[in-house]
């Protein structure tokens, strides 16, 4: 289902300096409907989150969310994917680490949806290593905000309040992957009401990082 890149060393080092790799098209244009229905019959599981994450220096979250435990359960297409053999291997191959799933069901694979003006993602890092996104549904226009922005090797989440922080806009369809656990990352809200994100997170670990060093997930899932 996914188009994925053949390994490259340009993708690597893009990788490796920036902590972030864009996917453009990562779900085809044949295979998006289909994805963007299971997520959308999931969706209906799915729970509101407003609150402050407290490990996160209280950065907020206004999003709606739902935890791997709920997808293995209820989509065989969503593990399927998470597991795939060759997108293992390449993303592994890409960011020079041997990726592994994630033993935690509950942070493996999620859903993250924004829908309402002013939903954001605040400010975090990840427990584990690596982050595949897939969008289902994103803003067409970057000025209605719902955009990536990130700090590679951020020594605390105040630096996405600097020069050193970038901004990435994408299209249903789109994927990205991020060094997740020292790249500072937020998404900005959505500015406008009639706007959503969707995006299915995809976490992958090393085999001697399998526990998770914060709550977040617990919080958020």
């Amino acid at each position: 289902m996914l188009s994925l890149p053949e390994y490259t060393r340009a993708l690597r080092d893009r990788f490796a300096a920036d902590g972030y790799l864009p996917l453009p098209a990562l779900v085809p244009p044949e295979a998006l409907p289909v994805l963007d229905s299971e997520v959308k019959r999931l969706g209906k599981l799915a729970v509101r989150r407003d609150f402050a994450m407290e490990c996160m220096d209280r950065s907020p979250r206004h999003m709606t969310t739902l935890g791997g435990h709920a997808i293995a359960r209820e989509s065989e297409l969503i593990p399927q994917l998470y597991r795939d053999e060759y997108l293992l291997d390449l993303l592994g191959r890409i960011a020079d680490l041997q990726a592994v799933p994630v033993s935690d069901p509950l942070e493996r694979h999620v859903i993250n949806s924004l829908h309402q003006q002013g939903d954001t993602h605040g400010a975090h890092t990840d427990d584990y290593p690596l982050a595949l996104v897939l969008f289902t549904e994103a803003p067409a226009d970057p000025a209605d905000g719902g955009l990536l922005e990130y700090a590679q090797r951020a020594g605390n989440l105040n630096t996405l309040r600097s020069d050193a922080a970038r901004r990435a806009h994408h299209r249903p369809g789109d994927g990205y992957l991020l060094r997740s656990d020292t790249t500072a990352h937020r998404v900005t809200p959505l500015r406008r009401a009639g706007l959503r994100r969707t995006v299915l997170n995809f976490a992958y670990t090393t085999p001697n990082r399998q526990q998770a060093v914060t709550r977040s997930a617990s919080q958020l899932y």
